[in-house]
């Protein structure tokens, strides 16, 4: 009677253990549980895809909400290069460069060496006409071995660059 007891508690167990498991996220909470920063970048790649596509006022929406997540995110933990990137990324894609150099340089202060931050800089310095400043950025990437270096260095010769 006691080997059949302890074989029923282990079996209980077993199928509590893979009903936990397989629940995880179908009751629909799974977004609630992604952090304001999480979505902005969701919301920053689906924005890339509509511009790529022609699409420039749905991406524009797409960052809109997307800056204003990730706003909330710096004030919860404030600070974090990746998402001063991306803040200064979607404000210079809404045409705001003034707010755009601010994210951005409060973002090296705290990472001098961050790719994205100094590739999109650059990309800043080139759409303001700052060819000198781009050039900086550029060095600061040169040795990287990265498509950041690739990228930044095309569009400061003027080429078109799939990528935002």
């Amino acid at each position: 009677m006691k080997k059949i007891l302890i074989s029923l508690i282990i079996l209980f167990s077993l199928i509590g253990n893979i009903y936990a498991a397989g629940s995880g996220g179908s009751g629909g909470s799974e977004g609630e549980k992604k952090s304001s920063y999480d979505q902005a970048v969701k919301l920053i790649n689906s924005g890339k895809k509509n511009e790529k596509k022609g699409k420039k006022e749905k991406a524009e929406v797409k960052y809109e909400k997307a800056l204003k997540l990730l706003i909330k995110s710096n004030e919860k933990k404030p600070n974090k290069p990746d998402t001063l990137n991306y803040m200064g990324f979607t404000s210079r894609k809404l045409g705001d460069y003034k707010n755009a150099e601010k994210y951005y340089l409060k973002g090296l202060s705290l990472d001098p060496t961050h790719k994205g931050i100094n590739e999109y800089l650059g990309e800043l310095y080139v759409a303001t006409n700052r060819h000198n400043l781009a050039v900086e950025r550029l060095e600061v990437l040169k040795n990287c071995n990265c498509e950041e270096y690739e990228e930044l260095k095309a569009i400061i010769a003027g080429e078109k660059v799939s990528k935002y």
